[in-house]
């Protein structure tokens, strides 16, 4: 009797702790607005280290980075401080994708007189604000480096 209890606590236990949620899919929403190297590379760390943490575990992670603003820099084809990283964290995590804000990107653009290039791991979304509010709708944790 005492080990059946025991068990069931030790049961209880784990369970409160989620140590038997293995098989979990998290998602996070990483957001860069700011043309700063040491920004872009919080963010880039956050990732990995959140990939690393939830793999240990037997979880899952989905990550996406939501780029606008002077933040776009980090996905602009040889602009970014951050494109060698970029690429290969693009070639080792495929959890991670990179959304860029197509109003920046017009704006940019314009300001320019010609098209700005992105990273070709870049996805160009519509708005970045509003990327950022529809991951958060669909369960993405929000995070700001």
């Amino acid at each position: 009797m005492f080990k059946k209890i025991a068990t069931a606590a030790a049961l209880s236990a784990a369970l409160a702790t989620g140590a038997l949620a293995e098989g979990v899919t998290h998602k996070v929403a990483i957001h860069v607005d700011e043309n700063d190297p040491q920004v872009m590379n919080m963010a880039l760390n956050n990732a990995a280290n959140v990939t690393k943490y939830y793999e240990s575990v037997g979880d899952t992670v989905i990550v996406e980075m939501v780029a606008y603003g002077p933040g776009l820099n980090m996905l602009v084809e040889g602009k970014s401080p951050v494109a060698q990283r970029i690429s290969a964290m693009s070639l080792e995590m495929e959890n991670l994708t990179f959304a860029a804000c197509g109003n920046t990107h017009r704006k940019m653009s314009e300001k320019a007189g010609k098209e700005i290039v992105l990273l070709e791991e870049a996805n160009m979304v519509t708005s970045g604000v509003v990327r950022l509010i529809e991951l958060q709708e669909n369960g993405y944790a929000y995070v700001r480096p």
